[in-house]
This record gives C-alpha cells, sequence and structure tokens, in this order.
C-alpha cells in the first residue's frame, strides 16, 4: 500500500489495519519483561501495545519519518507507558546496541529495504541468540483487492506509467519462498507463515473513503494525468468505493502474512 507519511493526520492508518493488529499482537506474544524492537513503527500503536505488555520490560520504535514519530510521541505522552523511546533511523543501516533486543516486531514496515538480507542481517544484530521476529507484510498483489480496485480507475483511463526498478514495492516479501532465503541468508531459523485472510478499512463511508484513498495515495493514483482524464479517474473511484460499502464502512478484501522466525 502507498502510505504517504505526511498524511498521518488526514487517515487513521490504524483503524485501516484493526483486525490485522489483532491477530498481529497475538502472535508476537510479548513478554513481561521483554525489550521489544518495532521497526517502521510508524505512529507507534504496535511499539505502545508492545510496551504495556512488557512491564518489566521496554519497546523501542524505529522508523524513518520525523512527523511519524512526532505523533506517536504526542500519543505516548497522552496515553503512556513510560517504558517506550522512539528513534528516528534506518532499520537497514542503523547501528543498534548488539543482541540487546529479545523480540523484533513489524508491521507492514520491511517491505521496502533495499537490500532486505542486509537490512534483516543489521536487525539480527540487536536481537539476542534465539530471539523472535514476528513480522506482518502483503501477500501477492492480486490476492489483494484493495491493491487492483483503487488503481483499477487509472488504469481505466490510462496505462500506468512504468513502475521505477530501483526499490521493492509492498509485496517484495510475499512469495514464502524468497522470503525464508532472505530470513535464513540473514542468520534466522524456524520462519513460519500464518495467513490473515481480513479487510482493510477505508472510511464510515464512502465520501470519506475517496478523501482517504487520495490522500494516501496522492503521489501515484493520478500522476501524469491531465485534468480531464483525472476527474474520470475520480469519478470511477467515487463508484469503486460506493460498491465497496457497507453498514459499518468502506471495505477491501485483502490477504497478508504473518511471518515469524528465531535469531540463530
Amino acid at each position: 500500500m502507498t502510505v504517504t507519511s505526511d498524511h498521518t493526520d488526514l487517515f487513521d492508518y490504524d483503524a485501516e489495519l484493526r483486525l490485522h493488529n489483532e491477530l498481529f499482537r497475538a502472535a508476537a506474544r510479548v513478554g513481561s519483561r521483554d525489550r521489544v524492537l518495532d521497526i517502521g513503527c510508524g505512529t507507534g500503536q504496535s511499539t505502545r501495545e508492545a510496551a504495556r505488555a512488557a512491564v518489566g520490560g521496554c519497546a523501542v520504535g524505529v522508523d524513518p519519518s520525523a512527523r511519524m514519530l512526532e505523533r506517536a510521541r504526542q500519543l505516548s505522552d497522552a496515553q503512556g507507558p513510560p517504558n517506550i523511546t522512539y528513534q528516528q533511523a534506518d532499520a537497514q543501516v542503523h547501528p543498534f546496541p548488539p543482541a540487546y533486543f529479545d523480540l523484533c516486531i513489524s508491521r507492514f514496515g520491511t517491505m521496502f529495504f533495499a537490500d532486505p538480507v542486509a537490512a534483516f542481517t543489521n536487525i539480527g544484530r540487536a536481537l539476542r541468540p534465539a530471539a523472535r521476529l514476528v513480522l506482518l507484510v502483503w501477500q501477492d498483489r492480486d490476492r489483494n483487492e484493495w491493491a487492483s480496485a483503487i488503481r483499477r480507475p487509472r488504469t481505466a483511463a490510462t496505462p500506468e506509467p512504468t513502475p521505477p526498478t530501483r526499490s521493492p514495492d509492498p509485496f517484495s516479501l510475499a512469495d514464502p519462498a524468497i522470503t525464508e532465503g532472505i530470513l535464513a541468508a540473514a542468520g534466522f531459523t524456524e520462519v513460519g507463515f500464518t495467513d490473515v485472510h481480513e479487510p482493510v478499512y477505508y472510511g464510515p463511508d464512502s465520501a470519506t473513503a475517496f478523501d482517504n484513498v487520495l490522500h494516501l495515495w496522492d503521489q501515484d493514483l493520478l500522476a501524469d494525468l491531465d485534468a480531464a482524464t483525472a476527474e474520470q479517474a475520480r469519478t470511477r473511484l467515487r463508484a469503486t468505493l460506493a460498491a465497496h460499502t457497507t453498514d459499518s464502512g468502506v471495505y477491501f478484501d485483502s490477504r497478508a502474512w504473518i511471518i515469524t522466525a528465531r535469531r540463530h
């Protein structure tokens, strides 16, 4: 999913992933004395939940976005708990304290690594031997309705621009065989995959969902379209969102993996 960090005040990403997060939290099984590293923590929901569970430990949230972390700190100041810190850093290269953490978690925060083996190797250095890794990542694009249905209004108007080849996409860890190979090369064992089949939420009604989608996808959803074609795409998008509106809000089907592993 293309999520732009500058719009955290306009869309509740935690609400979008509420059903996923419940399963992710259960899989993380944070212990009362765990020292937890949260990669790509965003506005810190998963970090705060880990810190509350680790009453005798701590939680450290890491994210490259200063604005995300500003909001995370505001929420932590308001909600607690006290055993939580945030760092603005690139987890691919940041010099974490070696063999310090008991658990590393990441909720959709590890799919964009330029060199995933190097990145997970660096993260692994921060984990003590036998420490656990718990990730939530998207399955293939064609198994995620939000990815295809929301882009369809644009592709109906004009062909997609050729995607850049320099960086991974949100589905870079979708293939279990490839991802297991990455983690094994980075020093992880006991790699397992659990299917998560829950919808994503875009708002209470189609009008709100329309605004949320445009802010979430604003880097590329209407990129390079002339004014008339962009308006056609917006009209199709409104129709798509209306078709996915239920009594409880606007939902799109999705599939994800909860990936678990241990530091060798």
